[in-house]
């Protein structure tokens, strides 16, 4: 299974940093990387402004692509499933890592089902998820209706479920107001499983069966 760096904010402080150095198993700049937009553009606060700061690495309050790699190359979601899938999966392989911006969550599990590209994670064992935000709570069994802002057409309410535990982000953050350690709590208790609540200065490793918070902020576990 691909190893997994989810982020709040991206790489924001030294000790996330050298959590993805260890990881990828080599420096950053040695290291070639495929960036994933899909999700903001399921978000209704996100534009196309965002999308282009977030590839071109002009997203400073999130630093993902602009961190120095030897290579970054776009890896959009929406249009796999109109390209032989031989040729997109030779991109992903090629890859250290997969940089996957923020946004809505459910509208990113709903194009990594549909492209292909969840079923494709079970194989990619040298690789590094690295999410930030949505990118990072698609992972989880569920992200809670209080972050659900869009419905996938098949319905349901469920992420992918590659990790055991849910994800409350941006805990503290002046852009985002309502996400508060009370509000975590609320949100956990509907959740009903295990969860992290987790600021931009956080971030959570996971290899295999090995769950680690890393962090130079704020985080809480919530119904452990």
């Amino acid at each position: 299974m691909i190893k997994l760096l989810l982020t709040d904010s991206g790489i924001t402080n030294e000790s996330i940093r050298a959590a993805l150095v260890e990881l990828v198993g080599k420096p950053i700049d040695q290291c070639n990387v495929l960036c994933i937009p899909t999700a903001g553009y399921g978000h209704p606060m996100s534009t196309p402004e965002r999308a282009y700061r977030f590839i071109s690495g002009r997203e400073d309050a999130c630093p993902m692509s602009g961190l120095g790699w030897k290579s970054v190359g776009v890896l959009e979601l929406t249009a796999l499933p109109s390209l032989d899938r031989e040729r997109w999966v030779g991109w992903v392989r090629a890859a250290d890592a997969l940089l996957v911006n923020g946004g809505d969550a459910m509208y990113l599990g709903y194009w990594m089902r549909e492209s292909g590209l969840a079923d494709l994670l079970p194989t990619l064992d040298d690789k590094v998820w690295v999410g930030l935000s949505g990118g990072s709570m698609v992972m989880t069994p569920r992200i809670g209706s209080d972050f659900v802002t869009w419905k996938p057409p098949t319905g349901g309410g469920e992420t992918l479920g590659v990790v055991s535990f849910s994800i409350f982000p941006h805990v503290g953050n002046p852009g985002c107001p309502q996400n508060t350690m009370e509000a975590a709590e609320k949100w956990a208790a509907e959740i009903g499983i295990p969860a992290y609540a987790i600021d931009d200065q956080t971030a959570i490793q996971v290899v295999g069966d090995l769950v680690e918070v890393v962090s130079e902020g704020t985080w809480k576990v919530l119904n452990d």
